[in-house]
């Protein structure tokens, strides 16, 4: 069989001894996930037909507004999750605290715990813009048979079994690494099942898109005002190509396959940046660092960071290697 004509079922049975824990747990999680991107997806596509776009009145623990589409997603992966029996806890974004789930005999046997973004990039659904989810596993660190704890959940980057993300697009596509490269399947929505359509992702070592939100310049530390100015220089093979979606997964979907880098500092209005370390920055740095990429803050590499609360922000930048270490140049030097 071609490997382009792969499920992504037959993919992880195919590849499940690659997995140093190979108890077929890590197997199901992932197949729970495919499951609830699929839901969630439909929803996705018909949000401009029906009342599921716009805000749902509340804020989560961010501050920011809860778009509908926002809960339904949160509450689908949730679900899927947690009826599958195999994860012991979650972590959302849109959640206040972290959800503790006990195994079906009731002697929280489960080993894996889940943090996830349901609904990356949100704010751009009611203008038809590419949205995604990402998520990242680990296993936990307190004793199996006890519920989990919050140190499960604040465990390094390096520590992470399997990440990624699915990006719910023009086509939909479940991206993810389980720490043997990166690979890319593609919803085909006539039959529903996930096809490996990009086999052994890698970020080009160099590149010339750079994605940042040029709108908060004058805010950002000196270091990367002056990267920016670097990447907008006519010298070489630049000024780069400047391209900002304001979605995550989208700027890094497409800064992986095109070589590129993404940027989303500290700055003056947020003084520790503004993505998310457990939800968005560890498992993107994972994926990034899997597909010959890096990811970094600007001066400590993202997966080597300890997380200290579960909402904890950090800066973020993360793409093609030479790219990173340029910027990273420009921030030592400032």
């Amino acid at each position: 069989m071609s490997k382009r004509n792969q499920t992504l079922g037959e993919f992880i049975i195919e590849n499940q001894h690659a997995f140093k824990y190979t108890s077929g747990e890590l197997s199901r999680l992932i197949n729970s996930i495919r499951l609830a991107a699929k839901v969630v997806n439909h929803e996705v596509n018909k949000a401009g037909l029906v009342d599921i776009i716009g805000a749902a009145g509340d804020t989560n623990i961010q501050g920011e507004d809860q778009q509908k589409l926002d809960v339904y997603a949160n509450t689908k992966f949730i679900q899927t999750m947690t009826k599958r029996n195999i994860v012991c806890g979650i972590a959302s974004e849109e959640e206040d605290d972290f959800i503790t789930i006990n195994s079906q005999d009731e002697n929280h046997q489960n080993k894996y715990i889940v943090l996830i973004d349901p609904l990356d990039g949100s704010s751009n659904i009611d203008v038809n813009v590419s949205v995604g989810t990402i998520f990242s596993i680990y296993r936990r660190v307190t004793p199996v048979g006890t519920p989990v704890q919050l140190e499960d959940f604040l465990q390094k980057g390096n520590q992470q079994v399997a990440a990624g993300y699915v990006v719910y697009g023009t086509s939909t596509m479940l991206v993810y690494t389980t720490g043997n490269g990166v690979n890319g399947f593609t919803l085909n929505p006539a039959i529903g099942s996930f096809y490996l359509s990009h086999p052994d992702m890698e970020f080009p070592e160099d590149g010339n898109i750079y994605s940042v939100n040029e709108g908060n310049y004058i805010h950002f530390p000196k270091g990367i005002k002056d990267y920016i100015k670097y990447c907008q220089m006519e010298e070489d093979n630049r000024p780069y190509t400047s391209r900002y979606i304001g979605s995550l997964v989208s700027d890094f979907h497409r800064n992986m396959i095109k070589g590129g880098i993404y940027m989303y500092p500290k700055s003056s209005k947020n003084s520790n940046g503004k993505l998310r370390l457990l939800y968005e920055c560890n498992p993107m740095a994972f994926l990034a660092e899997q597909a010959n990429g890096k990811a970094s803050d600007g001066f400590t590499r993202i997966m080597d960071i300890q997380p200290t609360e579960l909402h904890e922000r950090a800066p973020f930048i993360c793409g093609s290697r030479k790219m990173v270490e340029k910027a990273e140049e420009f921030m030592r030097n400032a």
